[in-house]
């Protein structure tokens, strides 16, 4: 079952058109259902993350991992390259939309005809909103954070979708009997409950602009999956056996590093 999404936004006033870092996801998660569940500092990426659950099914609905990348906190140059790469975004919500997520938060519901339309766009939420990146940007920017660059080329697209199994350990040796790329270490949270790991991320090809105004193809990292085991734990408040349904600000820094690679030009 789909256990979380990830996904990575820029808080950064210089944004366009789109609204700076989560609120770009929690002005249509809202109305959807989606509530906040707990803010996860991600120190050494200099960003924060923050988890959205389902009100309705929050054990078994896939929770949204949303994080925004702090600028602020990096040199100047750095600065000045993130609004050049953003500061053209584009918004894919219409006014209409907007106005049919402000009706569906007030009433619960909305017309079936209206909700299509809606869910059409929402989809597109989860795409690059910015032009193309020039090639030394990106350069720029990946010299000082991995997670931007990686921004840069992919926008808001699933940074990796978490798929939750009963074993990830076993999971995790399957799949390197396999041959496939997967992280050498199970990553343990402080309470012990929950155990992820990742494959590494897809290299993929993307075009960035060149110092001439050309357009030049280069290798960068692309998106991801990732295995959850989620132990369960007895809530002493209602005396019941649920799932820790919590996230680990160590466990995701390191899986964060499985974008982690160089880019190469292709």
């Amino acid at each position: 079952m789909l256990d979380h999404g990830a996904i990575r936004t820029v808080r950064w006033a210089c944004n366009g058109m789109l609204p700076a870092g989560e609120a770009a996801f929690t002005r249509f998660l809202r109305p959807l259902g989606f509530v906040f569940g707990r803010e996860y500092p991600l120190t050494r990426l200099k960003m924060t993350g923050r988890a959205y659950y389902h009100q309705d099914a929050p054990e078994s609905v896939g929770q949204f991992f949303i994080s925004e990348l702090h600028p602020e906190r990096f040199s100047p140059e750095f600065q000045a390259a993130v609004t050049r790469v953003v500061g053209e975004s584009t918004d894919p919500l219409t006014p209409a939309a907007q106005a049919a997520l402000w009706e569906l938060e007030r009433d619960g519901a909305l017309p079936l005809l209206a909700a299509c339309g809606l869910v059409r766009l929402l989809v597109s939420c989860f795409s690059r909103q910015h032009l193309l990146p020039t090639r030394s940007d990106y350069l720029l920017l990946a010299s000082e954070s991995d997670e931007m660059a990686w921004i840069s080329t992919e926008g808001n697209t699933f940074n990796h979708a978490t798929d939750r199994v009963d074993d990830v350990e076993s999971t995790a040796e399957t799949q390197r009997k396999l041959g496939r790329k997967i992280k050498d270490k199970v990553e343990v949270s402080r309470s012990g409950r929950v155990l992820q790991t990742a494959f590494h991320a897809d290299i993929v090809e993307r075009d960035l602009v060149a110092e001439d105004g050309s357009t030049v193809r280069m290798s960068v990292p692309g998106s991801f999956y990732e295995f959850i085991t989620r132990q369960p734990y007895l809530d002493k408040t209602s005396g019941r056996w649920r799932t820790d349904l919590s996230f680990d600000a160590g466990n995701a820094q390191q899986i964060f590093k499985m974008t982690s690679v160089p880019a190469v030009a292709a």
